[in-house]
């Protein structure tokens, strides 16, 4: 439960927010009981970072498509598969220090879409009062919301403040997650909000921009979002763990 000071709790409010969350975690706890989760998720969890990865690219204007051979082309996409591969080693430093781990998202990301490589892995000199300091108190235990809330505002925040001159879609949905696997809501990464995200179209952008203008209808309706890929992401996991068990 949320404290009276924790500056999240506000948001657990909002109408259907609470129903919304246990409805997200309910899926997301029967997706993890399915027999080919239970005996092999390694394989279906490298599935969903690369379902994953393609939306993610998709969303930022990359090609989603694997080519038959090894070399990715698209920039856009490498970087969201060099992305996926390192999350899992990225881990314990997002929730010690998640402000190192943008930076070295960034670099994965946008690596091949730069030409000053100093820039990379360096986020804009302008910190929107401090959002992104915010931010990683946050993730670091400054709040004590469920899962999907936080995970829904470490998404919308980092789609908002936009911290790098490129790649901010890919590095903010990354971060997202980063937090749905640190927080334990989908410890082994079995589920893919982001096909749900790429699957929504126009209506993902809008959301996102009412979030970064702010407002408390605005922030109903994205947690509300949120919940509900989480949601469709453990349906997408479903389908992944009945092809592997078939």
């Amino acid at each position: 439960m949320a404290s009276a000071t924790d500056p999240l709790a506000p948001l657990l409010d909002l109408e259907g927010v609470a129903d919304a969350v246990e409805s997200a975690r309910a899926a997301v706890d029967e997706v993890h009981r399915h027999p080919a989760n239970r005996r092999g998720w390694a394989a279906t969890a490298a599935e969903a970072s690369v379902r994953a990865a393609r939306a993610s690219a998709a969303l930022d204007g990359g090609s989603p498509a694997l080519p038959e051979d090894a070399d990715v082309e698209d920039p856009v996409l490498a970087g969201a598969l060099r992305v996926a591969e390192a999350l899992g080693p990225l881990l314990s430093t997002w929730e010690r220090a998640p402000l190192q781990a943008l930076a070295r998202l960034h670099v994965l990301a946008a690596a091949d879409l730069v030409e000053d490589v100093d820039s990379l892995g360096r986020p804009s000199i302008e910190d929107h009062g401090g959002r992104l300091d915010l931010l990683a108190r946050l993730l670091t235990g400054a709040t004590s919301v469920p899962a999907p809330v936080l995970v829904a505002v470490v998404h919308g925040e980092l789609l908002a403040l936009r911290p790098f001159a490129v790649a901010n879609g890919v590095v903010a949905r990354a971060a997202t997650r980063l937090t749905v696997i640190g927080t334990g809501l989908d410890a082994k990464g079995l589920i893919v909000p982001e096909v749900a995200a790429f699957r929504a179209g126009p209506r993902y952008a809008a959301l996102a921009q009412a979030f970064a203008e702010g407002g408390a209808e605005a922030l109903r309706e994205w947690v509300l979002f949120n919940c509900e890929a989480i949601e469709a992401g453990a349906r997408e996991a479903k389908g992944i763990a009945d092809a592997t068990a078939g």
